[in-house]
């Protein structure tokens, strides 16, 4: 009878290793969170403004609004994204005079804020097309081989297309004018 007296052994406890599986699963996805949160926070996505406020509300503070349409129902064009319109194909045009170079090949983009601008733009194309060759084909070697000369040819060809697109449209509608490729050959 000693044999029936001896002490059982202890039960292992039920249910442990889902415990610990659990943990770990709860664990990791904390970890996980917590690395989500910061890429955002990294990256800007959350990142807060002047005292506290989110950017866009303390800017629209700033301005004296509430961060809604303004009162005549404009809507503030600094914060639409731009939008570019590439003139396609590049514009290839022989130069005046005789100077080393003979042909300007410029590729150009013009950037709008309004997405119905973008339309019009598209729809005025051949005119515009037409105003930059001209323009392009008046220069000489001289007045394009700086980099002041590019930079007045380039303001030179936003007047002339805002002032066609105001006589089509009755806005400017162009922005800004940037030359993506300038070639003199």
């Amino acid at each position: 009878m000693a044999k029936d007296e001896e002490t059982p052994a202890p039960a292992k406890a039920k249910g442990t290793p889902w415990v610990m599986i659990i943990a770990i699963v709860m664990v990791s996805l904390m970890l996980l969170m917590g690395m989500m949160l910061g890429t955002l926070y990294l990256t800007g996505v959350l990142s807060a403004g002047k005292g506290g406020k989110t950017e866009h509300v303390a800017d629209a503070q700033d301005q004296g609004g509430d961060g809604e349409k303004q009162a005549d129902g404009e809507q503030d064009t600094e914060k639409k994204a731009a939008v570019y319109i590439p003139l396609e194909p590049a514009f290839v045009v022989n130069f005046e005079g005789k100077g080393p170079a003979r042909f300007l090949q410029i590729t150009v983009e013009a950037m709008t804020r309004s997405p119905e601008m973008e339309e019009k733009i598209k729809k005025h194309m051949p005119v515009l097309r037409n105003a930059l060759v001209f323009l392009f084909g008046s220069q000489t070697y001289e007045n394009v081989s700086t980099l002041d000369g590019k930079e007045k040819l380039r303001t030179a060809a936003l007047t002339a297309l805002q002032k066609i697109l105001e006589e089509e449209t009755g806005e400017p509608g162009i922005e800004a004018l940037y030359f993506t490729s300038f070639v003199m050959q």
